[in-house]
């Protein structure tokens, strides 16, 4: 069967609900450029900030080593962009408490409220528009989107 075919025969209901999510998916980067923009970092140190923003509000310390395997990134590319950071008064360096030979990291006040202002916004939007669906809603939305990340994870 070609993809046309496919096409052809798959229900209207689906290709809305895919073209949503495209949609969706569209939005959402173009608001991830947004705030990269508004905060003038690229992605990863943004993934990084929320990484420590996440470490921190849960008690655990984060030393490079751990930004690094959580961000998929050699020491040297973690040091770098933790330079950058350092400079710009995102993040700040400490020893370690119990490690005489590492150090940790944290977001620095201001990158917290800097972020948690930028994204907050939009994060209480989301939660607004899921808080409108009804339990049964809400359940077919949380099943389809977990058979989808599992079909992606799979794929």
């Amino acid at each position: 069967m070609s993809t046309h075919d496919r096409y052809a025969t798959t229900p209207s209901h689906a290709t809305r609900v895919v073209t949503a999510l495209r949609d969706y998916r569209a939005a959402e980067q173009a608001m991830r450029h947004r705030t990269r923009e508004s905060m003038k970092m690229g992605e990863t140190d943004l993934r990084a900030l929320r990484f420590l923003l996440r470490a921190e509000s849960d008690g655990r310390l984060v030393t490079p080593a751990d930004l690094g395997a959580h961000l998929g990134m050699k020491s040297s590319s973690i040091t770098i962009m933790l330079d950058r950071l350092t400079a710009s008064g995102h993040v700040s360096r400490r020893p370690h408490p119990s490690d005489r030979r590492s150090i940790t990291i944290t977001a620095t006040p201001g990158a917290d409220e800097e972020v948690r202002h930028t994204l907050g916004q939009m994060h209480e939007r989301m939660l607004a528009a899921a808080a409108a669906l009804d339990d049964t809603q809400a359940d077919v939305v949380g099943r389809f989107l977990a058979r989808l990340a599992d079909t992606l994870d799979r794929a």
